[in-house]
């Protein structure tokens, strides 16, 4: 894909999932690389890359960091994230400036892939757990691939309302309200492990974590800013730990525990696993699958998104799906949809 159809199709993503601003500035991206302008320097070397790497989101949260960092105040008055009002007009401006005078520090952060670590997603991991334990009333070990900063493997400390029922602390920073739709029991879940991994994770209990974080949730976002800040707070009280590691190397290493239900989980990560680590993850899976027992069974759950396929036009759109298999048995069902921030939760009957 040429960059202009990626940075063309990120702004249609983010004008759907609500960022008018981003949608906006992609656009303007466009129209400066087409006439030559500072973002064909920029981008450089960037020019054919797939989508699931992300150059145009990329380039959006390496600005962003320099705005939360506060080296670019002209930008700055622009960006809701630091108090500032969107202007296409004067805030181009600013942007474009900025590409300019910090061209070689903006390439530099582009090597870095998006380090989102949404914390909307955790309400697709919890209810599905909850959906889990319900069938399996086990403590969970709870293994995450593709961790980031782990802060999704800390859902059962963040609060969720829905249809007059409350889940999780009543005190939590973190308050889905409304989580979601659809039914989802009320059961007591015990995590008893929080242990991810993740190619280039991100320490979020330091301040330079918590910017790198910061800088991938678009700024015209305030729901999902506030649920990061909370989701900070959290983690200083609830330890997650979180391993500089690949997840084929990581799932190998993994082993099932008597009396507890082992839980793999991941989101919205698929798309950045090269073909043969996807299949080295499936396999292990089965592997794992093959030793399960009542004792000591095993889940995997996931959201993350699936090709919608009519007959009138092929292709059509992305379901983000939540999936969950377990074993013994490798019985495989969808639990619900969502979003892919996770948000209009939708979960199917039991």
């Amino acid at each position: 894909m040429d960059v202009v159809t990626a940075l063309q199709r990120q702004a249609t993503a983010c004008e759907d999932l609500g960022s008018p601003m981003y949608a906006e500035l992609l656009r303007l991206l466009v129209d400066d690389y087409e006439v030559g302008g500072v973002t064909v320097e920029v981008l450089a070397d960037y020019e054919d890359r797939s989508f699931g790497e992300a150059v145009a989101l990329r380039l959006l949260g390496a600005v962003h960091g320099l705005v939360l960092s506060g080296t670019v105040p002209e930008l700055a008055a622009f960006y809701p994230s630091v108090g500032g009002s969107w202007d296409p007009v004067l805030g181009w401006e600013a942007f474009e400036q900025v590409l300019r005078s910090r061209l070689g520090e903006v390439r530099s952060l582009l090597t870095q892939p998006p380090q989102t670590n949404e914390v909307g997603r955790s309400g697709a991991l919890y209810g599905g757990l909850l959906r889990l334990v319900e069938t399996l009333p086990l403590p969970v070990r709870l293994f995450e691939i593709g961790a980031s900063a782990g802060l999704n493997l800390r859902a059962d400390r963040y609060r969720y309302v829905a249809d007059g029922t409350s889940y999780g602390p009543e005190d939590s920073p973190v308050v889905f309200d409304p989580a979601w739709s659809g039914p989802v029991p009320s059961v007591d879940l015990r995590i008893a492990e929080r242990v991810g991994c993740d190619i280039a994770p991100v320490n979020p209990l330091t301040d330079d974590g918590a910017l790198t974080l910061t800088s991938y949730v678009w700024p015209d976002m305030v729901d999902r800013l506030e649920r990061l800040r909370g989701a900070l707070v959290v983690a200083r009280d609830v330890p997650a730990d979180v391993r500089r590691e690949d997840a084929v190397s990581f799932l190998r290493a993994l082993e099932l525990s008597e009396g507890h239900v082992t839980v793999v989980w991941h989101s919205i990560m698929w798309q950045y696993l090269r073909r043969p680590d996807r299949s080295a993850i499936e396999q292990r899976l089965e592997e794992l699958g093959a030793q399960a027992t009542p004792a000591a069974p095993l889940a995997h759950l996931s959201l993350e998104p699936h090709a919608v396929i009519t007959h009138e036009r092929g292709q059509d759109g992305w379901e983000y799906r939540i999936d969950l298999q377990t074993w013994p048995g490798g019985h495989k069902r969808s639990l619900g949809t969502a979003s892919p921030h996770g948000q209009e939760l939708l979960w199917n009957p039991s």
